[in-house]
């Protein structure tokens, strides 16, 4: 009898796997810095592991120059720390078995006392632990052992600083790309949306797709932060500097077309009727969302962050005059006002109108 099957019984749990594969570059750069910290820590103090050389190196090669700096500090803090607490309990207690379990409770309290962050605070615990149970708690063995880790955190440093200091504008430029023109599509959307009736399902539809663009726009933005923060001491800052200023600088412009279009949407799909489309006013309207969408097509374009080559939008921008309309002449004054309104500001930023 066959056995039953279920599905995802036997997926690894995603805590314990990430969604992307580091760069192999990563994984290089941390194998030669734990090897360089091994070697030249042995050799300066020989006759023990150079184990805490070791981890520090390994855990100071970090994505960026700045976060390898401070993975350094906390590891270094956290290792003087804990070799002096392991010291003090040594020199008074003595070498019972139990006071490695002692070291690590008060290592974990003095950690909490002064309010050190997580990572600190577990490395607090450990080294004071690593030290009663690898060595003595002799003050020239936590000597040792304090200078054996910062050799590992600077040789971290410099191969993180050195060998191909990571730059993350890459990702920037393709989640602000995807942004700009799903925005632009939002807005030829709505446009078309506004000349003909519409469906429940249609308006349902229209009101997923334009909800997409929230999420797409905290995605560029934290994009731009990773890259912003990777070039933080970063050797090969210079030359990317400017490129994510521009970047910054159009996601300002794009994140008030992204309200102001999830918000002309939403004012359509509340006010909706069939009869909507006969107002000359909404036409007008509907003309003007097709030409802030080639604008912001442009923008983005103009801005080298488009994510796949795609036919080249008009060099011209589309929006020239305002639109001037007169009053409905009808029930619809409401949902016109308020697409102008929004109109006006979806247009003074494209313009870089006060």
């Amino acid at each position: 009898m066959p056995q039953p099957h279920y599905r995802g019984s036997m997926r690894i749990p995603a805590a314990i796997r990430a969604s992307k594969r580091s760069p192999l570059l990563q994984v290089v750069k941390s194998a030669a810095a734990t090897i360089a910290a091994w070697l030249i820590a042995g050799w300066a103090f020989p006759g023990q592991l150079p184990v805490f050389a070791a981890i520090a190196a390994l855990l100071v090669v970090q994505p960026s120059v700045n976060q390898s700096l401070s993975k350094a500090l906390e590891r270094s803090i956290g290792v003087i720390i804990g070799v002096l607490v392991a010291v003090g309990l040594g020199l008074l207690l003595g070498s019972p078995s139990w006071i490695v379990l002692l070291a690590i409770v008060v290592a974990m309290l003095v950690a909490w006392v002064f309010r050190a962050s997580p990572g600190t605070g577990n490395q607090v615990a450990i080294s004071a632990m690593l030290v009663l149970a690898l060595g003595s708690s002799s003050p020239e063995y936590a000597f040792a052992r304090i200078a054996e880790t910062l050799i590992g955190v600077v040789i971290g440093i410099v191969v993180n600083a050195l060998i191909v200091p990571p730059v993350l504008t890459g990702p920037a430029r393709r989640d602000l790309g995807l942004l700009g023109r799903e925005l632009a599509a939002s807005l030829d959307r709505l446009a078309a949306a506004l000349g003909q009736p519409q469906t429940p399902a249609q308006l349902q539809e229209l009101m997923l797709q334009v909800r997409l663009l929230r999420p797409m726009k905290d995605a560029a933005e934290a994009s731009i932060a990773a890259g912003e923060e990777s070039l933080t001491l970063n050797p090969r800052r210079s030359a990317h500097r400017e490129e994510l200023r521009e970047m910054r600088a159009l996601l300002e412009r794009l994140s008030p077309i992204v309200t102001q279009t999830i918000g002309m949407t939403r004012a359509y799909f509340d006010h909706y009727d069939d009869a909507l489309g006969e107002e000359p006013a909404v036409t007008a309207i509907a003309e003007q969302l097709r030409r802030a969408g080639h604008d912001v097509r442009l923008a983005v374009q103009t801005a080298a962050v488009s994510p796949e080559p795609e036919a080249l939008t008009s060099a011209i921008p589309a929006l020239t005059a305002p639109l001037v309309i007169h009053p409905p002449a009808s029930g619809h004054w409401i949902l016109i006002g308020s697409l102008m309104e929004d109109l006006r500001r979806i247009r003074g930023e494209l313009l870089d109108e006060d």
